[in-house]
């Protein structure tokens, strides 16, 4: 299947499409926000506070190499026209340091190691999603993409809620632990990252069999950067041609960056907020990504029927004011409740995203939009983690620090009035 999707799409490559998402997130749930990242910071770290400003500072510093190659990546996806082999490539990339964070001991001496590979892993992560994005549009039709993507959101949900349930039942609270695992090195909290290795692993394989490309264009990769980042740096100059794309990239740049640090961040903002331990935490993660799922597969059907800008805008209201309820909650139930309602929108605003970048890239460009896309939202996305961790360190409050996602939020929300879905959906696509 060409870009020019067919009439219908096929079964098995939307099933393997979504399977990577099922696969992916139980790194992005167990890793970064809610098992990994919690025992760093109350664990490995001197103290909770230091923790939480160092986990956030080592997340913007993935951010930061994450802005600078995803214009390659995006160059190489166009010009070779291949985005499995390097999907594949940067999978491993993300897997094996995860596994490796199995060596991260509860002492503030691994402090270096655990931020060294929880940045490596998390650049694997962020720069495959840039190959698996723009593989959308080869499996699904422009009538069926909201929908595909929303299922592939809320499939990606399921694989994080259960690879949780697994870590939390079968290792964290197992008693004894299984396989001889040693509770006082916290080995049975850092199996987990075996477990995500592994889940990754497995789930994955289906898309490198399922999805065909078109054959590549037999281009080096050398020549594929050199004619691709000419081809950026001319699209950047002549902004003004796809001014419409620019402003919806300028939007995601700001709205994504705070739903990514909200989410990257939940779980140590609990550990250190609440001084919630990790059973519980893993519990409040299972019940995010429930609510997070539903939403997700919900609103897939808004995005075809009112459109991704329409999705995304109504996702982006709620989450300002559930996430001013969480940060403001007093209470540990009040957190709770608003913790559940905010992460409903999480998905809508992702997948909807996603979708609308796949409606308005003209198809030649589909690579190299992804890649602006992907840029877009990782130009900034140091941004949020290292403001986080900023006032976190200036005022000794994670709460404070959480707040200025916020703002990044609203300012991402009002950008986003100015896009014109229809007309530039219109244009792009016919193309």
């Amino acid at each position: 299947m060409t870009d020019t999707a067919a009439a219908r799409p096929r079964f098995a490559p939307v099933a393997a499409f979504c399977l990577f998402d099922f696969a992916n997130s139980a790194f992005t749930t167990i890793v970064v926000t809610f098992v990994f990242a919690t025992y760093f910071t109350t664990g490995v770290a001197s103290d909770p506070t230091t923790g939480g400003a160092q986990w956030s500072l080592a997340m913007s510093v993935a951010g930061i190499i994450i802005a600078l190659l995803s214009p390659i990546a995006g160059a190489i996806a166009d010009q070779t026209g291949q985005r499995k082999p390097w999907l594949l490539v940067l999978s491993v990339l993300c897997v094996i340091p995860t596994a490796c964070l199995w060596y991260v001991r509860p002492t503030p001496a691994d402090v270096p190691l655990a931020l060294t590979l929880a940045v490596l892993s998390t650049v694997g992560f962020e720069m495959g999603m840039l190959f698996y994005n723009a593989l959308l549009p080869t499996i699904a039709t422009p009538a069926t993409m909201g929908r595909i993507s929303g299922w592939a959101w809320g499939v990606g949900y399921a694989g994080g809620l259960l690879s949780l349930a697994l870590a939390l039942f079968g290792l964290v609270q197992a008693d004894p632990p299984p396989f001889g695992l040693d509770k006082s090195q916290a080995e049975h909290v850092r199996a987990t990252a075996l477990l995500v290795a592994g889940w990754f692993a497995l789930f994955a394989t289906p898309l490198f069999f399922f999805i065909k490309e078109p054959e590549p264009s037999g281009i080096p990769v050398s020549l594929a950067v050199r004619t691709g980042l000419k081809q950026l740096a001319t699209s950047l100059r002549n902004a003004r041609n796809h001014r419409n794309v620019f402003r919806f990239l300028i939007a995601g740049m700001i709205y994504s960056d705070a739903v990514s640090t909200i989410f990257a961040l939940g779980g140590v903002y609990a550990g250190v907020i609440y001084g919630m331990k990790t059973e519980e935490i893993i519990v409040l993660g299972i019940s995010l990504n429930l609510t997070a799922g539903l939403g997700a597969f919900l609103f897939g059907w808004v995005d075809d029927r009112m459109g991704s800008k329409t999705t995304i805008s109504i996702s982006l209201a709620a989450l300002i004011v559930t996430s001013a309820v969480v940060i403001a909650a007093d209470n540990k139930t009040t957190f709770w409740i608003a913790a559940l309602a905010m992460s409903t929108f999480f998905g809508p605003v992702q997948a909807a995203s996603r979708t609308m970048m796949a409606r308005l890239a003209p198809p030649a460009m589909r690579g190299e939009m992804f890649g602006l896309f992907a840029l877009s939202g990782k130009v900034t996305a140091f941004l949020g983690p290292a403001l986080v961790g900023w006032v976190t360190f200036a005022t000794g409050s994670y709460r404070l620090g959480m707040a200025t996602t916020l703002i990044l939020l609203a300012i991402g929300w009002l950008l986003l009035r100015s896009v014109r879905e229809e007309e530039a959906s219109e244009v792009n696509l016919n193309a």
